[in-house]
C-alpha cells in the first residue's frame, strides 16, 4: 500500500511515494507507565554493559553509545552506569583521535590517530562535557577545548560534510558554549551547520541526504527516487534536538534550526510504517525492506524530545511515538536485553541484507537509551 508525501513535493513534476509495508500494525496504541519505561532502560543497557568491556577507543559507533549511557544514567541515577562511561573515558585519556602533533592534524575521512579534525572523533566531546559537569575537573574537557577551538581558529567550514557528521560535533560545541560561554562556539556551529544545510538538505522533501555521493538525481534508489537514508536523517534530527538543548533562548541563528527541525518533523511522520519504524530508505521502501531500530530510535528521541520541549504539536505527533516506541519495546528489545533489528556500520540504506532480531551494534543500543529517556522524560512530566 502506498501513500503519498505531498510534503515532499509542493512544485515538482516527480512524485515519490512513501511507501508502507503490511507488517503487523500494532494493537490500540497506549502509553506505556514510567516505571514501565524505566525496565526497557535498564534492561537493555545492562545486557549491553555486561556483555561489552568499556576497553574501546573513543570512535564514532563506540561514543554513540556512551552519549545514550549518559541519557541513561541521567535519569536512572543509577551509578554504575556513570562508572562505565568515566571508566571508558579514563581509558582513552580524554582524547577522541590521539596525536598531539597539530601540523599533521586532519579532517577528511580517517580511522588513525591523526585525523583528530575529523568529526567521527569528536563525538566523545559530549560524553567528556556530560562528565565534566558532575564534578567540574577541568582536565575532562582540556583536549575537548585544544582540538575544537584549534579547528574553529582555522578557515575551513567544511568540516561536516555528511550527515552523521551534524550528531558527531555540533552538541559537542553547544556543551562547550556552556561550559566556556566562548560565543565563536555559536558562531563557527552555524557556518559549520550552513555549510551542511546547503550541501546535504532537499527542501522540497524535508530530509538531509547522507552526503553530497547521494544527492538526487545524480543518485537515484533502484526505483527512480530520492533515497533519504533513516539512520543519516535520524543523526541529524537528534543533533538539531540537541543542540536546540543547549543554545540560548536569544542566539540569533536559533530560529533556523527550529525551522529545520520543525520541517524534518513533517517529513519523518510522513513516512513511518505503520508498525511504527522508519525504512532505512525513507521514501523507498522497496530500496532497502525491513525493520531497523538504530534509525528509528533517533527519529523517535528527536519527536519526543520536541514534544518534551514545546516545539512539536502533541496532538500530532505523540501518535507517532506511541507507535514507534511499541516497535522499539516490543520487537527491537528482545527479552534478553539485546537490542535487535539495529543496521550494521554502514552509510547507505541497502548497503545489509540479513538485519534481524540479534543484529545489535553499540551506537543502537545507544540510540534506544536516548529515546526511551525521552520517553520517560515525558511521562515523568
Amino acid at each position: 500500500m502506498n501513500r503519498i508525501c505531498a510534503l515532499f513535493f509542493f512544485f515538482t513534476i516527480a512524485f515519490v511515494s512513501c511507501k508502507t509495508v503490511n507488517t503487523p500494525i500494532p494493537k490500540a496504541s497506549s502509553l506505556p507507565t514510567s516505571k514501565d519505561v524505566l525496565y526497557s532502560i535498564k534492561l537493555a543497557n545492562d545486557y549491553w554493559q555486561v556483555h561489552n568491556s568499556y576497553k574501546v577507543n573513543a570512535f564514532w559507533h563506540h561514543a554513540a553509545y556512551h552519549t545514550g549511557n549518559m541519557a541513561a544514567f541521567e535519569v536512572t541515577k543509577d551509578e554504575k552506569y556513570k562508572r562505565y562511561s568515566l571508566d571508558w573515558a579514563q581509558y582513552n585519556g580524554w582524547k577522541g583521535a590521539k596525536s598531539d602533533k597539530k601540523a599533521e592534524w586532519k579532517y577528511s575521512y580517517g580511522e588513525t590517530d591523526d585525523y583528530v579534525l575529523f568529526g567521527d572523533w569528536q563525538i566523545c566531546f559530549q560524553v567528556y562535557a556530560d562528565l565534566y559537569k558532575l564534578d567540574g575537573d577541568p582536565k575532562r574537557i582540556e583536549r575537548a577545548r585544544e582540538v575544537l577551538e584549534y579547528e574553529m581558529s582555522t578557515p575551513n567550514n567544511d568540516y561536516l560534510w555528511w550527515a552523521d557528521g551534524l550528531y558527531m560535533v555540533m552538541p559537542a560545541m553547544t556543551k562547550l558554549y556552556k561550559i566556556t560561554n566562548n560565543k565563536l562556539y555559536l558562531d563557527k556551529l552555524h557556518e559549520y551547520f550552513i555549510f551542511a544545510r546547503n550541501l546535504m538538505y532537499d527542501s522540497e522533501a524535508g530530509l538531509f541526504y547522507r552526503d553530497a555521493k547521494y544527492i538526487y538525481p545524480k543518485h537515484k534508489t533502484k526505483n527512480g527516487h530520492k533515497d533519504f537514508w533513516a539512520r543519516g536523517n535520524g543523526w541529524v534530527f537528534a543533533a538539531l534536538a540537541k543542540v536546540l538543548q543547549d543554545l540560548p533562548e536569544n542566539e540569533k541563528y536559533r530560529q533556523e534550526y527550529v525551522d529545520i527541525f520543525k520541517e524534518m518533523a513533517q517529513a519523518i511522520k510522513a513516512c513511518q510504517q505503520p508498525a511504527g519504524f522508519w525504512a532505512r530508505s525513507m521514501v523507498d521502501l522497496n530500496q532497502a525492506p525491513g525493520y531497523e531500530t538504530s534509525g528509528t530510535a533517533f527519529l523517535t528521541f528527536g519527536l519526543l524530545w520536541g514534544i518534551n520541549n514545546g516545539y512539536l504539536d502533541q496532538n500530532e505527533y505523540l501518535p507517532v511515538v506511541e507507535k514507534s516506541w511499541n516497535y522499539l519495546s516490543e520487537k527491537a528489545l528482545q527479552p534478553n536485553g539485546l537490542v535487535g533489528y539495529v543496521q550494521p556500520i554502514g552509510e547507505r540504506a541497502d548497503q545489509h541484507k540479513d538485519v534481524g532480531p540479534t543484529t545489535t551494534a553499540d551506537f543502537g543500543v545507544g540510540a534506544f537509551l536516548l529515546s526511551a529517556t525521552e520517553m520517560y522524560k515525558y511521562l515523568s512530566r
